[in-house]
């Protein structure tokens, strides 16, 4: 929770659990409703499958719910699914996929500092 209280924005990359949102994250979300950390957090969502679009989905209600600041047009999603650690650097080093990744931070980037500066 302090972290999330220090950070700027937060990033949440996270697999599908029987098509919908993994326990773990969910109860990490209820603990942080309780409190101010998250409420006015910048947050975008990062998948890293091809798959997963109704837990995506529940995803993005529950976090423009909790937050007034979640991004949902910021969003990348990555074909890594059952690759290899190896697989995936190679990927990432591919010109096309390098460029999204920037892309998508520079855009979070933005989207964080503007709201910095609303507040």
């Amino acid at each position: 929770i302090d972290a999330i209280a220090r950070s700027d924005g937060l990033i949440i990359a996270s697999p599908e659990y029987v098509r919908s949102i993994p326990g773990g994250l969910k109860n990490a979300i209820d603990w942080l409703v309780s409190g101010a950390e998250i409420v006015h957090k910048p947050i975008a969502l990062l998948h890293a499958s091809h798959r997963g679009d109704d837990m995506l989905a529940n995803l993005r209600t529950v976090l423009a719910t909790v937050s007034d600041r979640f991004a949902a047009d910021i969003f990348l999603r990555l074909h890594l699914m059952k690759m290899e650690p190896a697989e995936i650097l190679k990927a990432m080093e591919t010109p096309e996929d390098r460029s999204k990744v920037e892309a998508y931070l520079r855009a979070f980037a933005s989207f964080c500092m503007a709201a910095r500066e609303s507040a």
